[in-house]
């Protein structure tokens, strides 16, 4: 990119707001806010939307744009100060994972663990924690 270009890009700041597409918005409500725990945000909006504050980023649930829009998602990495911990307290929410919390990386300083599991969409979601 030539310089001039590059000075007149704009500046990305943080994310502000994810889009996540779901079937049921009702049912995806009560995933969110009842088994993960994520604050909903009191948004006035259709009931084909509901938003959630994930540490300052708000999450916004929402049915399809077009009935038979693909399936498309990226993964949502929830970050946790104790893996094993969390993951236990969302099973016993009703929480299904695809797999244990295990070692992904070590890193210098720390190791990454992760944990994978879905919403009722089959979005898949995953905990992540920075073990010191």
């Amino acid at each position: 990119m030539p310089a001039s270009e590059a000075n007149t890009s704009p500046q990305l700041g943080r994310i502000r707001q994810i889009a996540l597409t779901v079937n049921d918005v009702p049912r995806a409500v009560s995933f969110y806010r009842d088994a993960l725990g994520i604050r909903q945000l009191d948004i006035p909006a259709p009931p084909s939307l509901a938003f959630f504050d994930c540490d300052g980023v708000r999450l916004m649930l929402s049915l399809p744009e077009t009935p038979n829009a693909g399936k498309a998602s990226t993964v949502l990495y929830f970050s946790v100060p104790d893996i094993h911990a969390a993951a236990q307290t969302l099973a016993q929410r009703g929480v299904r994972f695809v797999d244990e919390p295990h070692l992904i990386a070590r890193m210098p300083d720390h190791e990454l663990w992760m944990t994978f599991f879905t919403d009722p969409d089959l979005n898949p979601l995953a905990l992540m924690s920075e073990v010191r």
